[in-house]
């Protein structure tokens, strides 16, 4: 899509601000800035910021939410499907980890792709596939066509590849660097507010119904509401998401174009970062952090109907408590850090604050109250998936100037691989040992985590090439204006000329 770049529909970014009469008027040759913004003729490019960042951050959030909105919906009322195609538990509980298990092997893939090809290729696979994925299951409404079902949450399992690593990307290529952390919120706040969706609205459509004809025909609402709103999102995506805007947002974005496409190595790439260990770290302790809340969003219905019988409703309800609080987290959180840049040390508090918030959740399941739950599901929600985007930004901040499709591809993929495990262990034990001891063993995971987000080192690697080009092109702008004013002064004046 194309559009006018014109002054009123854009926002100067702080740092050209000084410059914008020297744009205006044809003198971009006389902007400051460092080598590497410059251009292939060696004259520095200026930066801008273009309020449809705003159009396209929103968009991408809510296909999103779309699409991580099917993640839960067959586990949150996992007991209801299990009568429907009468199939056991283990079975539905892979209808959610089958989202886990399609990410590992093809990320990498993606990854490359969204390299190569971009982000708006990349959106209109993951939205097709989205949308493919909720007419299969359409078509699926019936009790000896659970292959087909599961047929279409695969499809929906493949649009997550293409979908879930892209926050970060779309923050570095749309936003200034004052707005990144909150951008990457933004576009995590999509893939919460699905799950949140997927908790609420699953058990309120679909009721525990003895009648199977009638039990289909709320399935099937359930699946045409899907299917719609998945259609018109895919719809929406061709026609308004663009690529790219036309100048770079920040110095360092414009430096990261400036890189010849044959001067970058996919491979190379990873292997820069399996070498960078503080990175390394994160890969790991992002994995058993968000391995534990996939754990727990897909266990939930099980966890609650265990101690609760009869209660599917707040079980989603719970669900649903947990994730809200999770995005409020997130946009704190992201706010937090575009103003303070104080990422090991959020990351670090927010990973604590999980473990804490797992201990007191886990210490009152057992009592009996259900509004305890409550408060104590929200707790852990505003800190385990607060962290998200956390994981996201950090990364970014210790890769750069690697991709950042790249480096959020390998956290999410330790989040998938972490994920599987801890969902079919914290299953077994609840059928062996009960509802304490599933929870107990995520906790000592997550206070391993703690310990491994405590040694990475904070080496905040975009801050300081933000910093260092504005340095650069202050100094540059300083030269000038002195050059400037050498020229225009007057000579003074020799004797001879006096005489």
């Amino acid at each position: 899509m194309s559009e006018k770049h014109t002054l009123e529909d854009t926002k100067l970014n702080p740092e050209d601000s000084a410059n914008h009469a020297k744009l205006e008027a044809g003198d971009a040759s006389k902007l400051p800035g460092d080598r590497s913004s410059e251009d292939g003729h060696g004259e520095p490019q200026p930066t801008r910021l273009y309020k449809r960042r705003w159009i396209i951050v929103f968009l991408f959030s809510s296909y999103s939410l779309c699409n991580s909105y099917q993640w839960i919906q067959y586990g949150i009322i996992g007991n209801i499907f299990m009568k429907f195609y009468n199939v056991e538990a283990f079975t539905i509980d892979w209808m959610s980890m089958i989202y886990m298990l399609t990410y590992i092997p093809l990320i990498f893939p993606v990854t490359w792709l969204l390299d190569r090809k971009g982000l708006r290729v990349i959106a209109l696979v993951g939205t097709a596939l989205n949308c493919v994925g909720t007419w299969v299951k359409v078509a699926s409404v019936r009790s000896d066509l659970f292959a087909v079902t599961f047929l279409g949450q695969f499809c929906c399992s493949l649009a997550q590849v293409f979908i879930l690593g892209m926050p970060s990307k779309i923050a570095s290529v749309w936003f200034g660097s004052e707005e990144v952390s909150t951008a990457c919120s933004i576009g995590v706040f999509g893939n919460q507010m699905g799950c949140a969706i997927g908790f609420l609205l699953p058990p309120i459509l679909v009721p525990n119904l003895e009648d199977m004809d009638e039990l289909a025909e709320h399935i099937k609402t359930m699946f045409y509401i899907t299917a719609g709103v998945a259609t018109f999102l895919f719809i929406l995506v061709i026609f308004v998401f663009q690529e790219r805007p036309k100048l770079p947002p920040t110095l360092a974005q414009a430096s990261a174009r400036a890189m010849p496409p044959e001067d970058y190595s996919y491979v190379a790439s990873i292997l820069r970062l399996l070498r960078n260990k503080p990175f390394v770290l994160l890969i790991v302790s992002y994995g058993l952090n968000v391995g534990c809340y996939y754990a727990v969003g897909t266990l939930l219905n099980r966890m609650i109907i265990d101690r609760y019988p009869g209660e599917e409703v707040n079980a989603g309800r719970i669900g649903l408590t947990i994730v809200v609080a999770g995005m409020v987290g997130s946009l704190i959180c992201g706010i937090w850090l575009d103003r303070t840049k104080t990422y090991k040390q959020t990351t670090l508090a927010v990973y604590v604050m999980t473990l804490v918030g797992m201990i007191v959740y886990t210490a009152t399941l057992d009592q009996g109250l259900l509004w305890v739950v409550f408060i104590t599901a929200g707790c852990l929600g505003f800190f385990m998936t607060g962290y998200l985007p956390l994981g996201f930004e950090f990364a970014a901040e210790l890769t750069y100037p690697e991709s950042e499709g790249t480096s959020s591809g390998l956290l999410n993929c330790s989040a998938q691989v972490f994920g599987i495990i801890f969902t079919i262990c914290q299953g077994k034990i609840i059928d062996k040992f009960g509802t304490l001891a599933g929870n107990i063993f995520l906790c000592v995971f997550l206070l391993i985590g703690s310990i491994m987000t405590g040694l990475i080192k904070s080496d905040l690697r975009r801050q300081n090439a933000n910093r260092l080009a504005k340095e650069e092109a202050e100094r540059r702008m300083l030269e000038q204006d002195y050059g400037a004013t050498t020229q225009i002064s007057p000579q003074p004046q020799t004797p001879s000329s006096q005489a």
